[in-house]
């Protein structure tokens, strides 16, 4: 697979739309939808993590890793951050919207 200037143009364009796009969406969310949205952002997390894996795998068995196993190895480090600091924001956005409502039931 060669990259052709045109192939890089249209990458980087639907980079930029993506990245235009998210922001857009992002920044119209109300407040209520921030948890649910966060768990789905997870469930894509947890998807690049399981694609960083095969990656690497792949990468290692060609006995030649390269910059394919290292991409893979960032891929993974840093999706593997997300999950686990966005299930702890979750969390804690859980236990405050839990500890409200046992103050309005328990008084």
């Amino acid at each position: 697979m060669s990259l052709t200037l045109a192939t890089l143009v249209a990458s980087i364009t639907v980079f930029v739309l993506a990245i235009f796009l998210g922001f857009e969406l992002i920044s119209k969310v109300p407040p209520t939808l921030h948890t649910p949205l966060m768990s789905g952002a997870n469930a894509i997390s947890g998807i690049t993590i399981v694609g960083a894996l095969i990656l690497s795998n792949s990468a290692f068995n060609n006995g030649n890793p390269g910059a394919a196993a290292w991409l893979a190895f960032a891929a993974l480090v840093m999706a593997t951050i997300n999950v686990v600091g966005g299930f702890m924001v979750t969390n804690r956005m859980l236990e405050m919207i839990a500890g409200k409502r046992k103050k309005k039931g328990g008084a």
